[in-house]
Order: C-alpha cells, then structure tokens, then sequence
C-alpha cells in the first residue's frame, strides 16, 4: 500500500485547491491507514491554528526590568544599553505568524521524508 506524499498531506490540510480526482483517492487511503490518518489530523490542527491565532497569541519582547538586568549581567561596568523596541507593529507580527506557520510545516515534511527514507532503507536491508 502506498501511502500519501507528506506533501499531498499539507495541501489536504491546507484545504486551498479544488478537490481533484487524486485528492479525492487520498482521502480513501487516508480512511483506511492510521498512519496517513493520523498525520493528516496533526497537519490538519497545525493549519488550525495558525489560521486562528490572533496578534496577542505572538510572543512580545521581554518587559524591560529583565533586559536591564540581563545588561548589567554582561557588562556591568558599562552604561546599560537601551532595550529593543517592546511593541511589533501588525504587519511585523503578521509576517512572523506566517514564517512561523511555513517553518513548522516545511519541518514536518521534512522529517516525515527522512521517515520514509529510512524505512525504506531498512526493508532494503532486511530483505
């Protein structure tokens, strides 16, 4: 049985194209292997919830007591230096939110792939 390319999983779970003949066999195959199964529901929940995260979900920059006390620990000699600038505007964390969402997505695919590779590998090697 061959199972679904981690990337046909995204675009599943990504739900953006209009459904094709090949998506609609995937979907059988998915109905039937745990594994495809429940890689797809993952995938499925990531897209979730970066579609659902909300600016106030970003991480913010540290208040500003830690910074100076970070400062003071690495040069405490010197003047303390100004702190990085607390509030992202919209577009900036909008931005992150995406390469967020892009980076996570690339990794999982990545890593199911270097699965696949190396199960292959090793029923290569039993045989």
């Amino acid at each position: 049985m061959a199972h679904v390319e981690p990337a046909h999983l995204v675009e599943l779970a990504l739900g953006n194209a209009t459904p094709t003949e090949a998506d609609t066999e995937a979907l059988r195959h998915v109905d039937q292997c745990a594994r495809c199964r429940d890689e797809l529901r993952v995938l499925t929940r990531l897209v979730n919830a970066a579609r659902t995260a909300r600016l106030v979900d970003l991480p913010t920059a540290p208040p500003e007591r830690v910074w100076r006390r970070i400062s003071r620990g690495i040069s405490p000699e010197t003047n303390t230096p100004e702190p990085p600038p607390r509030v992202l505007d919209r577009r900036t964390r909008a931005v992150l939110a995406v390469l967020a969402l892009a980076t996570t997505v690339g990794a999982a695919v990545a890593l199911r792939c270097l699965h696949e590779r190396s199960r292959v590998v090793r029923c290569r090697v039993i045989r």
